[in-house]
């Protein structure tokens, strides 16, 4: 007799964004005529680079003639178009880290690898995230039954690290033990990045304790400040103890086109494994239940690291973080305490006068029209702030800031 997984029961009641979406149907409905504006989700909104189109067409034309038309990838490329795994070599040894060619695996997205890495290791893996955190993470391990039962907000199983303003919203590493770290830098929601010496107190400690690192950078291209690491390998020793995980999502504007890519070390060691194993266990991995990526699309990503489609897309990631920079002086302005904004694209503030997140939600929408995303809905240690997205077109924004500055009351 067939049975459902019954670890989908033990998810939280509503994903953060579905519940979102519900709330705002229902105002639209109670409130007719009414226009919204929306700051929440981190929805990309410009326009691809024009050198990306155009490769993009160069993808289609390819697979109308005989001699350019290309099928399924070979194992041996791990689905890689020719040279594109190259370019990201490239790209990681401009930072200072040597990535090999088949340390690299291209994918759909980052979303999907974050969701099927876990999969890889032992059922009663102890998993610790960063609280707030990006919900997926903690979904994804509930649905892998790696987590117990919930306790509320939380899951008995699940080491949360709290990220608040005493700790500049970065934590320290679990004093506890943990199997698989979940890491985002710049961090999806409370926008804070993490610096050298943070990212080397988990290395170490994930060296010590055998601990394997998920390291999600899908946000690093915002990162200005040199100072700031944009890939944990650029921390030695990281080769031998984390994942990482990346995405031309925000970079390039694929959140529509879909492409990532994921980097297994060939060093990377768990107490039960020798080095390559991993690597090879995620080679399988793929190999059984992934064709890979569009070979359209890898055509687009190639070209986005080139020296034109860099230049190109970092006049879009410009664009998105003078929004940022925009919102962050409007809402400064009203009298909110502002975090993040400056190396990522998201904004993180506190409520005024201690309103619980998703009073502070319904408040701002019923007065100002305005979406942001409640805090409470990354995690415990995330009630009482609000995110901001600056994805978004800037005439939105400036409507939305004209709207908040006028109607919200304080």
């Amino acid at each position: 007799m067939a049975k459902l997984n019954e670890n989908f029961d033990k998810l939280t009641a509503g994903y953060l964004f579905p519940e979102i979406s519900k709330r705002v149907k229902t105002f639209l409905e109670n409130n007719k005529g009414v226009s919204i504006i929306r700051l929440g989700i981190g929805n990309t909104t410009e326009p691809l680079a024009p050198v990306v189109i155009e490769a993009l067409h160069n993808g289609v034309d390819k697979l109308s003639k005989v001699d350019t038309y290309t099928g399924y990838g070979d194992d041996s490329t791990i689905y890689a178009i020719k040279d594109f795994r190259e370019a990201l070599a490239t790209y990681y040894n401009k930072l200072g880290a040597k990535i090999e060619l088949d340390e690299i695996f291209i994918s759909d997205g980052a979303k999907s690898d974050l969701g099927n890495i876990p999969s890889i290791f032992s059922q009663d893996s102890i998993i610790a995230v960063q609280d707030p955190t990006y919900p997926a993470y903690v979904d994804v391990a509930v649905i892998s039954g790696k987590t117990g039962k919930s306790t509320g907000q939380q899951y008995e199983r699940i080491v949360y690290m709290p990220c608040g303003e005493e700790n500049n919203f970065f934590p320290e590493p679990p004093t506890q033990k943990a199997d698989l770290i979940f890491l985002c830098s710049p961090n999806n929601p409370t926008g804070a990045v993490a610096t050298k010496e943070q990212l080397k107190k988990f290395v170490d400690y994930a060296k010590k304790n055998q601990a394997i690192i998920i390291f999600d950078a899908a946000y690093n291209w915002f990162i200005s400040d040199p100072a700031l690491p944009k890939s944990i390998y650029e921390i030695e020793g990281a080769k031998e103890c984390a994942i990482e995980i990346n995405s031309f999502s925000k970079f390039a504007g694929f959140t529509g086109v879909r492409l990532g890519w994921s980097i297994v070390p060939k060093t990377l060691v768990t107490q039960d494994s020798s080095p390559g194993k991993i690597n090879s266990i995620w080679n399988r991995r793929q190999c059984t239940m992934f064709n890979g990526a569009s070979n359209i699309v890898q055509e687009g990503g190639l070209v986005a690291l080139s020296e034109k489609g860099l230049a190109e897309n970092q006049q879009i990631i410009d664009y998105y973080m003078n929004n940022a920079r925009t919102i962050r002086k409007a809402l400064e302005e009203k009298g909110f305490k502002v975090f993040g904004g400056t190396n990522a694209p998201y904004l993180w503030v506190k409520t005024p006068n201690g309103m619980k997140s998703w009073d502070f939600f319904d408040k701002m929408l019923s007065e100002a029209k305005v979406v942001i995303t409640p805090g409470s809905g990354f995690g415990p240690s995330g009630e009482g702030y609000f995110r901001v997205s600056s994805f978004g077109h800037k005439e939105n924004v400036a409507k939305a800031i004209e709207s908040i500055k006028k109607n919200l009351k304080l």
